[in-house]
């Protein structure tokens, strides 16, 4: 018995080895070894035709650093997260409070509507956007219909303008889809956690920053992660709103990553993978500054 029981054992784990090493192996080859290759490009110059190792290795490491243009587009990128990552999830929890109501009615149409631009196309919406605050646009028509302004007042065309348009565009996409995840966490709160407190005399607010906020702490915790991860990574809004104008005021790192690789006609790899590498540390650094500081165990 204890050989036929030792057998059955050795199966399952040659089974269970059967269906892992494909999907390692597909992982390895369609991530591991891209990241490893493009880690060795950030170390070489060149066209794409004819690379060789950087003299000294770290050439393109030190030059973003003089590249006043990757400065520019590190410092619109941050301006992003500061500003829209912060309301967007604040719009989120507070939707995601009031969605969760069992009294309300609809429910499950406002959620849908609320989450319905998420579904859409990103090029899709960010040719609406571009339309929407266009010179002879609705956004335009609109202020001029109640008075508040006598001109057309051309958002994409100014730097301050086209950032706000870019943030508004950010925060009418994805507040939904951050909201799904808070009213998950929600629904695995009690009710009768909410009924105690509201025994005791606890009014919305007390219990909403007492009872919803800490309970919700890991699922907040993973969408801040999520957005500063997905704001860094910010390439769409740059490209089909504003093209990264007006004089490149709008551009983000993504962006001017691709016009290094493909959009500048010269293909400097070696520039846009060293880029590329300065990215994910900033990714990886602000992901662990998150969980440390969210992190409530002794």
């Amino acid at each position: 018995m204890k050989k036929q029981g030792k057998s059955v054992t050795a199966k399952q784990e040659r089974a269970g080895w059967m269906f892992l090493i494909p999907a390692t192996i597909l992982i390895f080859i369609m991530s591991f070894y891209p990241i490893i290759q493009a880690l060795l490009t950030s170390f070489k110059t060149g066209s794409s035709a004819n690379m060789q190792w950087a003299k000294p290795l770290t050439y393109n490491y030190t030059r973003m650093f003089s590249d006043k243009l990757f400065m520019r587009s590190v410092t619109n990128t941050f301006l992003y997260l500061i500003i829209q990552v912060p309301i967007m999830l604040i719009l989120a929890i507070l939707l995601a409070q009031l969605l969760n109501n069992r009294d309300l009615k609809f429910r499950g149409l406002f959620r849908t509507c609320v989450f319905l631009p998420c579904a859409t196309a990103l090029v899709s919406y960010s040719l609406i956007f571009k339309s929407l605050f266009a010179t002879q646009g609705l956004i335009n028509s609109i202020l001029q219909g109640l008075h508040l302004t006598s001109t057309n007042i051309n958002f994409l065309g100014t730097a301050w303008t086209a950032k706000m348009v870019i943030i508004i565009a950010l925060i009418w996409r994805w507040t939904g889809y951050n909201m799904v995840f808070y009213l998950a966490g929600l629904q695995g709160i009690e009710y009768s956690v909410y009924e105690a407190a509201k025994i005791d005399g606890a009014n919305g607010w007390k219990t909403f920053w007492h009872i919803t906020v800490p309970l919700l702490r890991p699922t907040i915790i993973m969408t801040f992660i999520m957005s500063i991860n997905g704001t860094l990574q910010l390439f769409d809004e740059s490209v089909n709103l504003t093209a990264g104008g007006p004089a490149n005021s709008t551009i983000t790192m993504s962006h001017y990553i691709y016009n290094n690789s493909f959009g500048q006609g010269v293909a400097n790899f070696g520039y846009a993978s060293a880029m590329s590498f300065f990215v994910f540390i900033l990714v990886a650094i602000l992901a662990i500054i998150n969980l440390k500081v969210g992190d409530t165990r002794d």
